[in-house]
């Protein structure tokens, strides 16, 4: 793709279109068959489509015009000086919608036109995504369904009624915990039944093709960043902290500084209270099974299966995660760990009141980790700040 921004590359990184369905031994597409020509379909179009000059084009003038590209990579002064290191927040939160999720949904739903599809459908748990999808659809000019589990609705309802006024069909999820694991369920079922409708997978999960479709469009994320601390600080970071529920935002982070082994990379899970069912940290807990349409790491119980998951924070309340965060897990190139619900709880007020920043609570994840390891360390660091707290502020913690 041509670059259209002589300082910020905002088109993502190519390197991300390399992996077909496997990250070591994760990942893949354990589906029924119904599904298996649908998503072979899907990859064919997506290796085919993406790659071509007048998507790049279209796909990066939206990121630019609408989105709001390159979101601003701030130097967080008084956050720097309380926690005794050099910290700059990458502000996905500034784009349009208030998350990161539109990074992803602009470039799926061009795609799924391009492919004529006659409607989207969606999964959403914190409602960022499920806005961002509402959003472009009105935008592109293509219905959508959004399936949200109920416990979700209640505790993000300026969410759904942002989707709503966006003209979504929001449908509640009424089975199981009534989270994230359960749209994702409901979702996949109305696709198997409605296979002229295009699945927008919102997170970096699920089976082949979907982890590398997300992580190619989220990986604008990383891209911008390593550019943008490279022209004011002229080096990289000591170390990059992002939150992840899925994981899409902080593999989009992550990517463009994976093959730089002088960066230190920190994944911050929703660890609820303790470690008795009672989380959401899936890398720190959880065992490796097929989920959901992947091998990858996921909570289970004492028999091996799936359990739920526990969250303060609706978008990482997911007992599954990216199987690209599980290979790096295991080979140890980004470290991940579990922060409580008290610890982002403290962070959300932290950042609001030093820096003037109100961050979603799932971004908070990645703030109190940082504050926590980078203590009067004096080192340089990025913290991806994934979406802005609106939905959260008027929430009875």
């Amino acid at each position: 793709m041509e670059i259209l921004n002589k300082v910020i590359e905002v088109e993502p990184v190519k390197e991300m279109l390399d992996y077909q369905g496997k990250y070591g031994e994760y990942g893949g597409a354990f589906v029924p068959p119904v599904l298996e020509e649908q998503l072979e379909k899907l990859s064919v179009c997506f290796d085919e489509i993406v790659t071509t000059e007048e998507f790049g084009k279209e796909y990066i003038a939206i990121l630019k015009d609408y989105v709001g590209r390159p979101s601003p990579l701030y130097y967080a002064a008084n956050l720097s000086k309380y926690v005794g290191s050099r910290i700059y927040l990458k502000r996905e939160d500034l784009n349009h919608t208030g998350s990161h999720k539109i990074n992803n949904t602009i470039g799926q739903i061009l795609l799924a036109k391009k492919m004529g599809a006659t409607e989207i459908i969606a999964e959403t748990g914190a409602g960022q995504h499920g806005v961002a999808t509402a959003t472009a659809c009105a935008l592109l000019g293509v219905p959508c369904k959004i399936f949200m589990g109920a416990v979700d609705i209640q505790r993000q309802a300026l969410n759904v009624k942002r989707m709503e006024m966006l003209g979504a069909e929001v449908i509640a999820c009424d089975n199981g915990t009534q989270t994230l694991k359960d749209a994702v369920d409901a979702a996949l079922g109305y696709y198997i039944e409605h296979p002229d409708s295009y699945y927008l997978l919102g997170s970096h999960v699920g089976p082949h093709p979907y982890p590398k479709i997300v992580g190619y469009f989220q990986s604008v994320i990383g891209s911008e960043a390593k550019q943008q601390i490279l022209e004011k600080e002229g080096r990289l970071p000591d170390g990059i902290f992002a939150c992840l529920g899925g994981g899409s935002n902080a593999i989009g982070s992550f990517s463009a500084f994976l093959a730089d082994d002088e960066v230190a990379i920190y994944g911050a899970e929703g660890g609820g209270e303790d470690r008795n069912g009672n989380t959401a940290a899936t890398l720190t807990y959880g065992e490796p099974i097929v989920f959901q349409g992947t091998y990858s790491y996921c909570l289970t119980d004492e028999k091996g299966d799936p359990t739920f998951s526990k969250s303060v924070a609706a978008g990482l309340d997911y007992p599954g995660i990216s199987p690209q965060h599980a290979y790096l897990k295991d080979t140890k190139r980004c470290d991940y760990h579990s922060v409580t619900d008290q610890e982002a709880l403290d962070a959300f007020r932290l950042l609001s009141r030093l820096e003037g920043i109100i961050p979603a609570i799932e971004s908070s994840h990645a703030v109190a980790l940082a504050v926590k390891m980078l203590k009067n360390k004096g080192q340089l660091a990025i913290v991806t700040i994934s979406g802005r707290g609106d939905k959260d502020v008027e929430r009875d913690f």
